[in-house]
């Protein structure tokens, strides 16, 4: 029998330059959002009290310090936990060791470890992710390359997600997805599909994250 897929979890982007910025589509978005991301712009723009601030607002939304660890592994995870975050993410770049020293203080908290996947893609590396604790990877399109129209998803990204899913990871896509993209993600086994620039700077962020909801929903009815 075929494994029934869960929908996946709609994750709100703010990689804004300031507080108010983030807050506003955030606070009008809200009940369509599972996850609320941090993002690196944001926490190198107003630090971890945009982490804080936000904790304080949703008390019960999980939250990720998507602050991309590449070293200095415990110090920026313990950090990042006592200001309130579920999730930090560490790039895939970052030594096992770097790994190994973020889970562990993920497991103090009861946090969780998301790995961000580059281009270059190393199964057997991942397993070792996966060995140490993390639980989750990010699938993406770079920015950069998104606009500048030279990347697209594709089988190769399905096969990735496919993957990654059967070591047991939650697998994440990522990259301007927006309802276009997300029919050819139908049949895999995505856990979080991420939305920044496409509820962020809609005109309406409720109505454009009700659409993204909606659309999850029919790709992947329960």
């Amino acid at each position: 029998m075929a494994e029934k897929l869960a929908q996946p979890r709609l994750q709100i982007a703010l990689d804004t330059t300031d507080m108010p910025s983030a807050l506003r589509p955030l606070n009008q978005a809200i009940d369509q959002i599972d996850v609320i991301e941090c993002g690196t712009i944001l926490i190198i723009a107003e630090g971890l009290k945009a982490v804080r601030e936000i904790r304080a607002l949703y008390p019960n939304k999980t939250i990720l310090a998507d602050v991309r660890i590449a070293e200095a592994g415990a110090l920026i995870a313990r950090n990042c936990f006592e200001a309130g975050a579920n999730w930090v993410s560490v790039v895939a770049g970052a030594s096992l060791t770097t790994v190994e020293q973020v889970v562990k203080v993920a497991d103090e908290f009861g946090g969780e470890v998301q790995i961000e996947l580059g281009e270059d893609y190393d199964a057997d590396k991942a397993r070792k992710w996966k060995e140490l604790g993390a639980k989750h990877v990010i699938v993406h399109r770079s920015r950069d390359a998104e606009v500048a129209g030279t990347l697209k998803w594709g089988e190769d990204d399905i096969a990735r997600i496919k993957e990654l899913h059967a070591m047991g990871f939650t697998v994440t896509v990522t990259g301007g997805v927006n309802v276009k993209d997300i029919p050819f993600f139908e049949g895999a086994p995505v856990g979080v599909i991420i939305s920044g620039r496409g509820i962020v700077k809609a005109e309406d962020p409720l109505a454009a994250a009700t659409e993204l909801k909606n659309t999850i929903r029919t790709v992947w009815p329960e």
